[in-house]
């Protein structure tokens, strides 16, 4: 159990708390790049970290993220003209470039200098790997921006997109690193193999290829032996499952510094998965999805199955809420509860999302059990809450100096049964902690 206090701690990331402080060291995902398409474009409201602000591609392209009122007289700059590299208030014509300087004032007299000391809080930004990153911490500890290897690949070679959740960032992130309950959220009711597979395909839940034995395994033991491994960027959390035999089958997440997590599913050759949580406020978030294939470009087919919601992906509506939501309890059919799924909910995002949703807006922490197959959540907080803790006490966050080190990937092998986590990861990746930097350029 978590303490009242801690709870707060871990999951209020406002102005001024210890966790936003910390958030605010990171870059985070603002939106996505095609939600600002045209130079001169209608500027788009959005909300990180609890702050309401203001983002506009201006006439060279370049994006800002800025606070969304003019600091004249209050008058809302959504309405404002984007037009000649700035955003110009309608009410009495002050403009603003991306970096918040006020650049024209037509209010006062042209040999004055009264707009040389106004300025529009803005944030620096970022676009990369089909995402515009915003920085919103102090300037002169602004890092590097995460080299995640979906972002080092040719552009056709990674699906990004996003999804609304209603609830609290931290427990959904804590849903994703936690593999053990795919052998019950995501699992069908059949034992055959191959209806199994066929039923988890066709519930965008499991690739059709997906070998029968890996789903099997995952029926069958419930209880896999977790073991955690820290890095400079995070951490590896494994589970090692039974297998038909004396070896051990392992799926192996990552959690990258602060709100990036991989998914425990592909061996060589298959594709990657990752999402990233950006707090709304402390009630709702954005989930940022990637897929990647480090050896291939994406085919349409594979493009066209992620759209429509396959894996960490939703199948969403243009504004990107998921077509089953809180709203609609997920279009839950108790019928194929009974006789096909443990949830009866179509999508592995969607049933993720129904449970960390049904903990509430914020979990309540104090009246949790939590048992072995945890340890990888008690890590998580273990490094989430002693990194806001410490930058309280002035120590910078490690992760923020490491941004070669998210270069790494996540992903399943079989291994002989003396093998530790480190050890089936070497096996795996050549590293221990899964880093492929190298391929890139980034070092060892």
């Amino acid at each position: 159990m978590m303490s009242q206090a801690d709870n707060e701690f871990l999951t209020r990331s406002g102005p001024g708390t210890p966790m936003g402080d910390l958030l605010r060291r990171f870059w985070m995902p603002a939106l996505l790049c095609e939600e600002l398409p045209e130079r001169e474009g209608p500027p788009k409201r959005i909300k990180i970290l609890g702050e309401d602000l203001l983002a506009f591609r201006d006439s060279n392209g370049r994006i800002g993220i800025v606070e969304p009122r003019c600091p004249h007289r209050g008058a809302e700059l959504y309405y404002g003209r984007n037009e000649d590299c700035g955003l110009r208030c309608v009410y009495h014509g002050w403009k603003f470039d991306v970096d918040g300087n006020c650049v024209d004032l037509p209010t006062s007299p042209p040999e004055s200098g009264y707009k040389d000391t106004i300025k529009l809080k803005a944030y620096p930004t970022r676009e990369w790997s089909d995402i515009v990153w915003v920085y919103m911490g102090p300037r002169e500890t602004m890092p590097e921006l995460p080299q995640l290897e979906m972002g080092l690949l040719p552009a056709g070679s990674r699906f990004v997109t996003k999804k609304w959740q209603d609830c609290n960032w931290v427990q959904s992130l804590e849903g994703a690193i936690d593999t053990s309950h795919f052998s019950f959220l995501h699992m069908v009711l059949t034992k055959d193999p191959e209806a199994a597979r066929a039923a988890m395909a066709k519930a965008a839940i499991a690739d059709q290829n997906t070998p029968n034995d890996r789903i099997r395994w995952v029926q069958n033991d419930p209880r896999p032996r977790f073991e955690v491994l820290g890095h400079d960027a995070g951490l590896v959390i494994g589970g090692a499952r039974r297998t038909d035999g004396p070896d051990l089958y392992w799926r192996i997440a990552q959690f990258l510094m602060p709100n990036h997590a991989y998914t425990p599913t592909a061996f060589p050759g298959e594709t990657y998965y990752g999402q990233c949580w950006v707090p709304v406020d402390d009630t709702t978030c954005w989930i940022f999805t990637y897929s990647w294939q480090p050896d291939r470009p994406f085919t349409n087919a594979e493009r066209t199955r992620f759209a429509g919601g396959f894996n960490v992906h939703a199948e969403s509506d243009a504004s990107y809420m998921p077509l089953r939501n809180l709203r609609n309890d997920y279009l839950i059919d108790r019928t194929a509860q009974k006789n096909a799924s443990y949830t009866g909910i179509v999508g592995v995002s969607e049933q993720d999302a129904a449970i960390q949703d049904s903990q509430g807006p914020i979990q309540d922490r104090t009246k949790e059990h939590l048992g072995p197959t945890d340890v990888g959540i008690v890590e998580f907080r273990k490094l989430l809450m002693g990194a806001a803790r410490s930058l309280a006490q002035g120590e910078s966050p490690k992760a923020t100096a490491a941004a070669a080190r998210y270069a790494v990937r996540s992903g399943g092998w079989v291994t002989a049964p003396d093998r530790t986590l480190g050890e089936a990861m070497t096996e795996r990746f050549g590293h221990p902690h899964g880093y492929v930097g190298g391929l890139y350029g980034l070092g060892d």
